[in-house]
């Protein structure tokens, strides 16, 4: 609990403000001023303000600025904007002071950083989305706006203990999907760590607190471990006269978490819970020469595995990441990554486009981030899709692992991973990409479908008859691709705008329907169409028709939000919601599942995601899509509803479940294990006998020795499966038993 004492928060809120200034270190005189002048400002609008915790709410702006100088290193102007940038928002203070104040610059980055409620009003769909495309638009400016915005959001995450689990989820879901991918495309390593770490404390807090708990209990042997394997290194090293360092650096959580869900192995065989990073002390001129002096030191002494070397000195990551990555056997037969880079690297990986900038006169790093930076000003420019289509397209352009492709002439590009022909073609020119028929991969000519490998050599081929089609969209990867696509398709589309808009009108007027913009909108989305282009196109194109309308009509005249031009002579009560499951997997009647579920929004039917099949136990939260539609229940840490809650987290609702074991809930399951005669009867017995449990599907298939089974079956609560789980792992011969989505 917060106790109150106003003289020693006038002394935490001076120390915090000096020990800004002392990591920070102003080299003009002037600069120092500016700053004290914002931090009284701020000190000034937010004096009778306080933050959930009950501590003074300047605290918020000074540890964002402490952030900004210390782990991103940013300049004054960027400091100010951290001490001030809620002042607009949350006080009295306008843009027009600000701009006054300090300057047409602050005053553009503060805008950014405001939020878009005060714009935009609380009707449109999706806040956090109009947020996130606000600030992302001021990228055309000032680059600065978004690093700001990282610091704010990684204090907001750091102290988030204090808010209500809803606003946890809500917070953690938004920096897990779109801040995190941010941070790590603008190179900035040790924020997207903490902040994938702290979003997983909250979207699966058992996972953070089992690993977190299994790293600490491990963690004196594994310092034992690094001492024993560094020191023939270091010794090596110093007789070659290097100037270095050498440490071992632990993963995070989130990161170990990943490996374990994708190789379904469990924590003890994470071999690389730890890396070696070697920093040598170079001058720019020789400093690549001197990372791999380091290498074949390092390969001298430990065996090398020649599949996992990475070379991002040559060819940087996208996002300007430069080093030499390895890895070794160590001397009790373990597998050691070992990161090899220079001290400007090390800035560069850790504080990314602040340090870009820093060395950008001296050595050409930044290229690659630069090329980036531009593609995302360019498709912030072309894109007029809502703000959900624009996050989406931006969300597949942040966070994935890049190829390097040749163009005839030998140039370079760096594309993400799993791109196609087509994506190449876009990323040379729009025009190439429009009229692209097919390319010459290696010599060899394939489709545009084609999903190009890493080196790869492409020549485009192209056509003035070709233009682009819809079904590209599914062909790509790239966002410039996609909005470029997207954007052609749409203009072909509004030809057709008139004589579709003509004939649903005729079609809305034989029901009696009131063709109004209310009443089309709900047809649009109960016909499943995202925008209201693609509706009059497929009327147009006879996609959908008069029998479309007619089951429209029938289905909602009993709704009094459907305007029809007579009233209908007589009206039932209102129909109760029905859940509707994909096919048959979703087994509970509706009236079941309410009763099981208590939530505060009335007269709403519930639907049970397919996509991570939550049971009574599970942490689970509400999504309201649709006014239309029921409410979807989520697993909190379903990776679609982290998707969904960081789009409309201002319409989550709060769920709890019911303890009504009679209620089954659909589950699935993954085994692995040793073939052996009876092992099937074994695992029916114990689902079956032991647990009275009901099996929907079981299949299972063996191969030289090893056997694999998925078995879908219906439980009534995370206890009861917890304990299915350990006495499956019980049978003999097998040794992996997991929950599917």
């Amino acid at each position: 609990m917060y106790k109150f004492d106003p003289e020693e928060e006038k002394k935490e809120i001076l120390r915090r403000y000096r020990y800004l200034m002392k990591i920070w270190q102003p080299k003009r005189q002037e600069d120092r001023k500016m700053v004290r002048k914002a931090f009284n400002v701020a000190l000034e609008a937010h004096k009778d303000m306080r933050r959930q915790s009950g501590e003074p709410y300047i605290y918020h702006p000074l540890e964002v600025a402490i952030i900004a100088a210390r782990e991103i290193g940013l300049g004054a102007t960027s400091i100010i904007c951290s001490l001030l940038h809620d002042v607009v928002e949350d006080t009295e203070f306008t843009l027009e002071d600000i701009r006054g104040l300090f300057g047409e610059k602050v005053a553009s980055i503060i805008d950014g950083l405001t939020k878009i409620k005060e714009v935009f009003g609380q009707n449109t769909s999706s806040l956090q989305a109009e947020n996130f495309k606000k600030i992302l638009l001021t990228l055309s400016d000032d680059v600065r706006v978004i690093l700001v915005k990282l610091a704010d959001r990684l204090h907001n995450m750091r102290t988030l203990d204090v808010l209500l689990p809803q606003k946890q989820l809500k917070a953690a879901s938004e920096t897990i999907y779109l801040y995190a991918p941010l941070a790590h495309r603008l190179g900035l390593n040790a924020i997207k760590t903490e902040m994938e770490d702290l979003a997983l404390k909250y979207t699966d807090t058992e996972v953070y607190e089992v690993i977190a708990g299994k790293m600490k209990e491990t963690e004196r042997e594994r310092i034992r471990f690094i001492n024993k394997f560094i020191n023939p290194i270091r010794m090596a090293m110093e007789a070659q006269g290097f100037k270095f360092t050498i440490s071992g650096r632990e993963k995070s959580v989130a990161s170990i978490w990943e490996k374990m869900k994708n190789k379904e192995i469990p924590f003890e065989e994470v071999y690389d819970i730890f890396a070696i990073r070697i920093i040598v002390d170079s001058p720019l001129d020789s400093e690549k020469a001197d990372c791999w002096k380091a290498y074949s030191i390092t390969t001298d002494i430990y065996r090398p595995n020649m599949e996992r070397l990475r070379d991002w000195i040559s060819i940087p990551k996208a996002n300007g990441y430069e080093a030499l990555h390895t890895t070794v056997m160590g001397h009790t037969g373990q597998w050691v990554e070992i990161q090899i880079r220079s001290k400007r690297m090390d800035e560069v990986a850790e504080k990314g486009y602040a340090a870009h900038w820093k060395y950008k006169d001296t050595i050409k790093v930044s290229s690659q981030l630069d090329r980036w930076l531009d593609r995302i000003k360019e498709m912030l420019d072309s894109s007029d899709d809502d703000a959900l289509s624009f996050v989406d397209d931006i969300k597949g352009y942040l966070f994935l692992e890049e190829i390097s492709i040749f163009t005839p002439q030998g140039e370079l590009r760096t594309l993400p991973a799993n791109s196609s022909v087509l994506d190449f073609a876009y990323a040379i020119h729009s025009e190439i990409g429009n009229t692209c028929i097919g390319a010459k991969v290696d010599k060899k000519l394939v489709p545009i479908n084609t999903r190009l490998q890493n080196g790869q050599q492409v020549e485009i081929i192209t056509s003035s008859r070709q233009s682009p089609r819809e079904e590209w969209i599914e062909y790509v990867v790239t966002t410039r691709a996609k909005v470029k696509i997207k954007q052609s398709v749409k203009e072909y589309k509004k030809q057709f705008q008139e004589s579709g808009e003509k004939k649903l009108q005729g079609w809305f007027e034989r029901f009696h329907i009131v063709f109004s913009d209310e009443n089309i909108k709900h047809f649009q989305v109960a016909s499943q169409f995202t925008t209201i282009v693609d509706l009059y196109f497929a009327a147009a194109q006879d996609k959908i028709g008069i029998k479309d309308v007619k089951a429209f009509a029938t289905a909602n005249q009993k709704n009094g939000w459907l305007k029809f031009l007579t009233k209908p002579v007589t009206r039932s009560k209102p129909q109760e919601m029905v859940t509707h499951g994909k096919e048959h997997d979703v087994e509970p009647e509706t009236s079941a599942l309410k009763e099981s579920l208590k939530t505060s929004k009335e007269n709403k039917g519930f639907e049970v995601a397919s996509c991570c099949n939550p049971i009574p136990g599970d942490e689970v939260i509400g999504l309201v899509a649709s006014e239309q539609l029921p409410i979807q229940i989520h697993r909190t840490n379903c990776p679609r509803g982290i998707e969904l809650m960081s789009s409309f987290g201002n319409k989550m609702v709060k769920v709890t479940w019911i303890n009504r074991e009679e209620i089954s809930f659909l589950t699935g399951l993954k085994l692995q294990g040793i073939d052996r005669i009876g092992i099937l009867r074994d695992i029916s017995q114990v689902i079956s006998s032991e647990h009275n449990l009901n099996i929907k599907s079981f299949t299972i298939e063996a191969r030289n020795g090893y056997t694999e089974g998925a078995i879908k079956l219906y439980v009534s609560d995370v206890r009861t499966l917890n304990r299915l789980l350990m006495n499956l792992r019980e049978i003999e011969g097998i040794r992996n038993v997991t929950r599917v989505d």
